[in-house]
């Protein structure tokens, strides 16, 4: 298993934007650097689905042992509930684009302020500011 896939972290490196002074938030080379990685991070996704489609057809195997057969489907059930994951991080990803295109990308869908660059970076999925997050995180730990 791979880092990417027990932390939902982006497996690939990109080098940090470096804003320019005066640069307007969310300017072209911004939402094209976003797009990038967000764009990136996707393919990653989807290269450890197929790794994955290949691994259990290829490993499908009818253990005569009780053991052994109740291991591999341990081990495939983990990487489907992996997978599943991720695949819900594609959807994001797929909507963080479809924000990008609209013009969106960027602003807390709560209050509207600006996000934050080096938010993106660390979550290029982000819909809230750090604030509305925290609140949002203090309204759930209430609730449940």
């Amino acid at each position: 298993m791979t880092d990417s896939s027990k932390t939902g972290a982006s497996p690939f490196s990109f080098k940090p934007y470096q804003e320019k002074e005066g640069e307007e938030y969310m300017s072209n080379a911004q939402l094209e650097h976003f797009e990038t990685i967000l764009k990136n991070w996707k393919g990653e996704l989807m290269h450890e689905v197929d790794r994955t489609v290949h691994h259990m057809q290829d490993d499908a195997s009818n253990f005569p042992d009780p053991n052994d057969r109740a291991s591999q489907e341990s081990e495939f059930s983990l990487e489907l509930r992996t997978r599943d994951r991720e695949r819900r991080l594609i959807k994001k990803i797929d909507e963080a684009l479809k924000e990008i295109e609209s013009g969106d990308y960027g602003y807390c869908e709560s209050c509207g302020i600006e996000i934050g660059i080096r938010r993106l970076e660390a979550r290029p999925t982000a819909t809230l500011c750090i604030d509305c997050k925290t609140l949002d995180e203090i309204r759930e730990k209430q609730m449940g």
